[in-house]
C-alpha cells in the first residue's frame, strides 16, 4: 500500500517540517508525517505575495482536518529583483528564498528534516524550483516513496482528506509570461480575475493569464462547456473593471506551462 511506504519513510525521522502549499500533495505528506510522528511534525505555509488567498485558506483547513500544528510565515518576494524580472529561472529564485526561510525556521524549532510535496510526475516537467529546494537539502517523501499524482489522489481519498480531488494550482506569478515583470498590481488582478471566472462559470480549474494586460482565460478541458454558457460581454466588463485591457478565451482548455516563453 502506498501509504505504508510513505509512513515508513517518516518512521526513522525524529522531527519534520512540512512545506504545505494548500494542495493535495503536501497535504498527504503532512497527513503521513503527523500519523507517524505526531507533534514532532509541523506544517508551515509561506504567505507570500504570489500565493492566492484560497490556497492559504485551503492550507489552514487541511491542517485542522489532519490535526497537525500549522505555522504561517510571511514575506514579500517582490522585494527580490531576480524574482521580479521573471526570467525562466523565476521559480528557482522563489524557491531558493523559500528554502532560506524554511531552513531558519527549522533551526529555530530544532527540526531534523524539511520536506515538500513534490511527486514523481513533477520530475517530468521543467521545474527549476524543485532544483532549488533540492540544492538546499529539502527532501521529497512522495518521490522517494514512489508516489505519482494518481497515487496521491487515491491515497488522500482513502484516508478521507477533503481536498483529494482539488485541482492543481501554482503561484499567481505563473500566469505572467517570462520576460514580463511581476508586479503587485498584476498579481491582484489575476487573483480577482480568477475569482470572477470561477463565480460566473462554476469551473474549478481556472487560469487567467496576464499577457501584457490582456486576460487570457483557460479552464479545464472538461469544463469548456461552462465557459461557453457565460455572457462574454459581462465577463469582459468585470475583468476590465479590475485593470485588464482585453479578454480572450483559450478554446483548447487549460494546460500547464502554456506561457513558459520569453515575452517582451
Amino acid at each position: 500500500m502506498k501509504l505504508d511506504s510513505l509512513n515508513h519513510w517518516f518512521s526513522d525521522k525524529k522531527s519534520v517540517l512540512v512545506a504545505l502549499s494548500g494542495g493535495v500533495d503536501s497535504a498527504l505528506v503532512a497527513y503521513s508525517a503527523y500519523q507517524t510522528l505526531g507533534n514532532s511534525a509541523i506544517a508551515v505555509t509561506a504567505d507570500y505575495k504570489t500565493l492566492a488567498q484560497e490556497e492559504l485558506e485551503s492550507a489552514k483547513k487541511i491542517c485542522q482536518e489532519i490535526g497537525i500544528s500549522h505555522l504561517i510565515i510571511s514575506y514579500d518576494e517582490l522585494q527580490n529583483p531576480d524574482f521580479v524580472k521573471n526570467d525562466q529561472n523565476r521559480c528557482f529564485h522563489c524557491r531558493s528564498e523559500l528554502a532560506d526561510h524554511l531552513t531558519r525556521l527549522a533551526k529555530e524549532k530544532n527540526t531534523q528534516v524539511i520536506v515538500d510535496g513534490t511527486n514523481l510526475d513533477d520530475l517530468g516537467d521543467y521545474r527549476p524550483g524543485i532544483v532549488a529546494l533540492q540544492n538546499n537539502g529539502i527532501r521529497s517523501p512522495l518521490v522517494e516513496s514512489g508516489l505519482t499524482k494518481a497515487d496521491v489522489r487515491s491515497t488522500a481519498k482513502s484516508v478521507g482528506l477533503s481536498l483529494y480531488d482539488r485541482p492543481s494550482n501554482s503561484c499567481l506569478a505563473s500566469r505572467i509570461p517570462w520576460g514580463q515583470r511581476v508586479t503587485a498590481e498584476r498579481l491582484a488582478r489575476i487573483e480577482m480575475g480568477e475569482i470572477f471566472v470561477k463565480q460566473m462559470t462554476g469551473a474549478r480549474q481556472v487560469r487567467v493569464r496576464d499577457i501584457a494586460g490582456m486576460a487570457k482565460i483557460e479552464v479545464g478541458s472538461d469544463e469548456l462547456h461552462l465557459i461557453r454558457t457565460v455572457n462574454l460581454d459581462d465577463l469582459t466588463y468585470k475583468l476590465k473593471s479590475i485593470g485588464f485591457e482585453s479578454v480572450t478565451i483559450d478554446e483548447t482548455g487549460y494546460k500547464p506551462g502554456k506561457i513558459n516563453v520569453i515575452a517582451d
